[in-house]
């Protein structure tokens, strides 16, 4: 048994009273991460200084004597809004400095985005959870029926409460718990991720790639259609809003649950696990590629792999983005440089005669390169 940190989402379903107290408590969040925002970029720009995080907290305590109604809502939320600001303030000066122009400055959170959120602290049993009764307490909520489909023992740590787009509220709990690993494996699997298959594996085995947005494009097409013939802000629009809200959120839902049906059978079956090290968001930039890509969500894949192999101690490693997997023969390791064109699918060495799958040949390299670099007989 070993120590982890596990997340449960639960849909909650408040009450108009407690939909009000989150909602204020949305507003208040938003409002402290602006204002404090304004501030930094305000002294920065005059004084070349930034305000730390304790002295942004002092501050806080100041501002809810001037300003009431901040005391209304849960002193947690507001603080953990000033402690992301800070991260995400540091985290752009940190990355500047050493040159990567990819992380972006905070940003000002507007009330007209869908999606949001509050964060709030496990403290002197102000959050519990009852499975028998399907509720949940919440600092200054109280009481929330709560669809509670998967129970936990474990010491709750954070809650972050949420509105999604389509206008249902979940909560999302981290839980420090215990996690019983499975059995060792005596098995090692090589694996080349793909657009028109999700996943082949070293061993033969294909994992078919749903393709969700292209079965459900001309659907969300004439939901948007129709959304554009609304007047924007009238109850019509918000109502057609909130459908194509819903389908996107069931085409995530799907895509979510098949990757974790895929790598909890990986990580099962398998001791050692190699992929490729893809540059995902350089290959984005392809626009004949870029939708499928998305589509696919290979980040996603491989986020659920590398946290399971760490729980079951299991080894999931990387096998160098220039290494070429396709292009070698897995028999002679001789390098045909004609399959740099993705049409060819199917190929017969020229060396040693060995007919490939492309796909299957490139996870046997993947495989064999991967024990290499681990110092591993292949």
């Amino acid at each position: 048994m070993k120590t982890v940190i596990k997340g449960y989402k639960y849909r909650i379903y408040p009450t108009d009273e407690q939909k009000e107290l989150i909602n204020k408590t949305f507003g208040c969040s938003r409002f402290v991460h602006n204002y404090f925002l304004a501030m930094k970029i305000e002294l920065y720009k005059t004084e070349q200084k930034s305000l730390s995080y304790s002295k942004c907290s002092s501050l806080l305590t100041e501002l809810k004597k001037e300003k009431e109604w901040l005391k209304e809502v849960d002193k947690f939320a507001l603080q953990n809004s000033l402690k992301d600001l800070n991260t995400a303030y540091q985290n752009f000066f940190r990355e500047h400095k050493k040159g990567n122009t990819n992380q972006g400055f905070p940003k000002f959170k507007s009330k007209k985005n869908n999606y949001k959120s509050y964060r709030t602290n496990f403290t002197n049993n102000n959050i519990e959870i009852d499975f028998e009764k399907g509720q949940i307490k919440l600092p200054k909520l109280k009481w929330i029926k709560c669809k509670t489909h998967r129970k936990f023992t474990g010491k709750i740590l954070s809650v972050t409460i949420s509105q999604v787009p389509s206008g249902k509220y979940y909560v999302s709990l981290n839980v420090e718990c215990e996690h019983e690993e499975l059995p060792k494996a005596n098995n090692s699997i090589g694996l080349d991720l793909g657009i028109s298959d999700l996943l082949i594996t070293s061993n033969g085995q294909t994992f078919e790639n749903n393709k969700l947005t292209y079965k459900y494009e001309k659907k969300l097409a004439k939901l948007q259609r129709q959304l554009s013939k609304k007047q924007k802000g009238s109850k019509n629009f918000n109502k057609q809003r909130i459908k194509i809200a819903k389908l996107h959120e069931k085409i995530t839902n799907i895509r979510v649950d098949n990757l974790h049906k895929i790598s909890s059978q990986i990580v099962k079956e398998n001791q050692f696990i190699f992929s490729e090290d893809l540059n995902i968001k350089g290959m984005i930039k392809n626009p004949k590629l870029a939708k499928s890509i998305q589509d696919v969500s290979w980040y996603e894949l491989i986020r659920q792999l590398q946290y399971k192999s760490k729980w079951n101690n299991r080894v999931y490693h990387k096998v160098d983005r220039f290494y070429a997997s396709s292009q070698i023969c897995n028999n002679c390791n001789y390098k045909n440089e004609k399959i740099k064109n993705l049409s060819i699918r199917k190929w017969t060495c020229p060396e040693c005669g060995t007919y490939h799958n492309r796909d299957i040949n490139a996870s046997i390299n993947i495989l064999n390169q991967g024990l290499k670099d681990l110092e591993l007989a292949v």
